[in-house]
């Protein structure tokens, strides 16, 4: 299979989605490009602009088994990891396993789970497996995690630890529409929802080629340099008090190889990973208190970190 191809795949899992969602070809591009990577995605805004319908959207439009975890502060984590329970017929335990065993989980609201619940997503996020009752059990492959979370509302909600973030790929905001797609979406959705009418447009073999595929993708020496500074630079900032991690350094090259495949090339440009930069630092790095008290976002922060490194030109 070659990048084409990849590209030829994401061109129809993106035209599917959008039968569905308007205007957020950018967001879901970042999608695409942590499902190639095996990463997840953190999707963050306001109530009511179309977190969850992205995030069904995408799952119908793949070949794959799908769950759908409401998060709420009772959830516990057998309620997500599953639990043994006691067959009277075998006179056995038999093991009944959870939402997190599907390919694509979508954890709606997952900062309104306690801490305890919180912890239960770390071990499947990063090793694909979960840990029951002394045993390990695989989780199936592919498997995306896409969570959903509202920054505004703060009662009743449990703000995910810096452990938690760093295991999301890319942290996403939507954005409110344009007046124009606004009226589009109330035409689109007027006599039916048309998140009910997807169908899948790629298998789950298919996305595991097209995963394995992207590691061939190149990335020359001053690309995995300018990585490398631009991670660096996080650390030694003055208004950050704790840097990206060497997991961010392999998340912005693994998304690049991805970004790079989604345009049908088969190496990775400066400007992939300039343009992806804000999406994978940007939940990884911890202001100061005093710059956050000052008002500035981590956003900005990343964004003045990412203008101050030079880019490398061909010679």
């Amino acid at each position: 299979m070659s990048t084409e191809q990849v590209r030829a795949v994401a061109d129809a899992v993106r035209a599917s989605v959008e039968r569905v969602i308007v205007g957020k070809r950018d967001v879901i591009d970042l999608i695409l490009v942590a499902l190639l990577c095996e990463g997840h995605v953190l999707l963050e805004d306001v109530p009511g602009i179309g977190k969850t319908t992205l995030a069904r959207s995408i799952a119908r439009s793949l070949g794959c088994s799908f769950r759908r975890i409401q998060c709420t502060p009772d959830l516990l984590p057998s309620d997500v990891l599953g639990t043994t329970v006691y067959d009277a017929r075998s006179s056995e335990f038999i093991y009944r396993p959870g939402p997190i065993h599907a390919q694509v989980v979508l954890a709606d609201e997952i900062n309104r789970v306690t801490p305890r619940t919180q912890s239960a997503f770390l071990e499947a996020m990063e090793e694909r497996q979960v840990s029951v009752e002394g045993e390990t059990r695989p989780l199936p492959r592919p498997f995306l995690v896409l969570a959903t979370q509202n920054p505004i509302e703060l009662e009743g909600t449990f703000p995910l630890p810096e452990a938690q973030l760093d295991r999301f790929l890319l942290r996403v905001k939507l954005g409110y529409p344009e007046e124009l797609e606004e009226r589009e979406i109330l035409l689109r959705f007027r006599e039916s929802n048309p998140l009910a009418e997807l169908q899948p447009v790629v298998s789950a073999d298919e996305l595991l080629e097209l995963q394995r595929e992207i590691r061939r993708v190149h990335v020359s020496e001053a690309v995995e340099e300018y990585i490398v500074r631009l991670v660096r630079a996080t650390r030694d900032h003055p208004t950050i008090e704790l840097g990206a991690s060497p997991r961010a350094s392999l998340g912005l090259y693994r998304s690049g190889q991805a970004l790079a495949a989604l345009e049908g090339r088969g190496f990775v440009l400066p400007d992939d990973v300039k343009r992806l930069a804000p999406f994978v630092l940007g939940h990884r790095v911890l202001l100061k208190a005093g710059t956050r008290l000052r008002g500035r976002s981590a956003s900005e922060v990343v964004d003045e970190v990412v203008g101050s490194v030079p880019v490398p030109v061909e010679a």
